[in-house]
């Protein structure tokens, strides 16, 4: 029986936020000092001309989603929020003592956890406290997370006038049966109140992330979620696959079985009808999973070639320093990842005795460099090509890994270079794999990533 392209190449693989992926980082030749090298090196060379980028984590919420993998830490005791915003300060500036001149911020996003678990008036302190040691690039973007559960009309008021214009909303699925089984309970009137109010104040990127393979999720939930998404018309979306990972400590990833999840076919036929809705209103797509309306500046950053990848997800613009605050925030200057402790004890611990809170690393080196540059090609211009910069030794046995890939038609392999076709843009994980020289040198002995499809 001949099996689909969605069986053929739905295996575990990375999502590539990074190159090298964080399960294979080299920490043995890694140390807190040759982080600091390289963060002061990208610092040097990017600051005045780009800016930097800043991702601060704040963890807490109040309830757990049995669908979400990140670092997190559930309580409904919001005393917590005073002493966190003083770890991040602190280690702010401890960042900022190894620095010779003033940071120029171009990006800060707010991620999570529930970035609006926080107060207004402790938000306020973050943001101030960050702003108090750098300047403001003229064409900054500052973006967060938001929970339109617990997301308010102050909420959105004061991060708008700390210069915040980018939200985006966790909306996963409205169907009822779905949201029991993620336990993410979200009446379509919490996000539709909270998008109206973004609007109404003045967010020129409003953002919703929506889910296709969550369990019990079917077609009709799908053509639903689309239908009411639509009819409040984000600037742009994520739509994304859910990500199974219940071996990961801590996820939460327990509130349903297998054998309750779409799988191959049924899965990506769910995908498949979202994407022509999407299609018909008028979102482009953008990169992976990410779709965008014209009048965006994902979209345009897609048309001038100018879209960017990193921890954050797609940016329209490229820093090459970005600085992870808080526990478990990632950070890259392009030369080398760290990765701070994901134990807020251990983290405020390790900020008590004025060290910065990285647990872990990787430099690359310049078959990673290279490495980097095809896959964030692929990723975010679906091509990619090489000369003598971008040529590797090991380029030919890539082309063989492919070669079955481009019989199947979902890429186009001419001299020096390779085009993802539009029937390939689904597959781009198992695409990038290919250029994988870790994953292919060491395979995972145990479960590491998610399904690609």
């Amino acid at each position: 029986m001949k099996i689909s392209l969605t069986q053929k190449y739905n295996v575990p693989g990375p999502r590539y936020t990074s190159y090298p992926t964080v399960p294979y980082w080299n920490e043995s030749d890694f140390t807190d000092q040759k982080w600091i090298a390289s963060f002061q090196k990208a610092f040097l060379e990017s600051n005045f001309q780009n800016g930097i980028s800043l991702y601060i984590h704040l963890p807490f919420c109040e309830s757990m989603c049995t669908f979400c993998g990140c670092n997190k830490r559930i309580t409904k005791n919001h005393s917590v929020e005073e002493t966190y915003i003083e770890a991040i300060l602190k280690e702010w500036d401890l960042y900022c003592q190894l620095l010779q001149e003033k940071p120029v911020i171009k990006e800060i996003h707010l991620g999570g956890g529930t970035p609006t678990f926080f107060s207004t008036k402790n938000l306020e302190l973050l943001i101030g406290g960050i702003l108090s040691k750098a300047n403001k690039a003229k064409d900054y973007e500052f973006s967060f997370e938001g929970h339109p559960n617990n997301t308010t009309y102050e909420h959105l008021k004061k991060l708008y006038d700390l210069g915040f214009r980018r939200v985006s909303f966790g909306v996963q699925d409205y169907a009822e049966k779905v949201q029991k089984a993620i336990h993410r309970i979200q009446p379509f009137h919490n996000v539709a109140k909270v998008t109206f109010w973004a609007k109404e104040i003045g967010y020129t990127s409003i953002g919703h992330d929506i889910i296709f393979g969550l369990p019990f999720q079917t077609i009709e939930n799908v053509i639903d979620t689309v239908e009411k998404t639509n009819s409040l018309k984000p600037d742009r979306l994520a739509f994304y696959s859910y990500a199974h990972v219940p071996w990961i400590k801590g996820n939460g990833q327990r509130g349903f079985n297998e054998e309750n999840l779409p799988k191959d076919a049924e899965k990506r036929m769910l995908y498949e009808t979202g994407k022509q809705m999407l299609s018909k209103n008028g979102y482009h797509e953008i990169g992976m999973d990410h779709f965008a309306l014209k009048s965006d500046s994902l979209y345009k950053a897609t048309e001038n070639k100018e879209l960017h990848r990193n921890f954050m997800g797609y940016s329209a613009s490229k820093t090459q320093l970005m600085i992870g605050l808080g526990v478990s925030s990632i950070s890259d200057s392009w030369y080398s990842f760290t990765q701070n402790t994901k134990s807020i004890e251990d983290y405020y611990q390790l900020l008590e005795e004025n060290k910065l809170p990285v647990v872990k690393g990787h430099i690359l080196n310049n078959e990673d460099l290279i490495i980097r540059k095809h896959i964030l090609n692929l990723t975010c211009k679906f091509e990619t090509s090489w000369d003598n910069e971008l040529y590797f030794k090991e380029i030919h046995a890539v082309l063989e890994n492919l070669r079955e890939i481009e019989k199947d038609q979902l890429i186009v392999i001419e001299e020096n270079k390779i085009k993802i076709t539009e029937a390939g843009r689904p597959f781009v994980r198992n695409i990038c794999m290919a250029f994988d020289l870790h994953l292919k040198r060491k395979s995972p002995e145990t479960n590491l990533f998610s399904m690609t499809v």
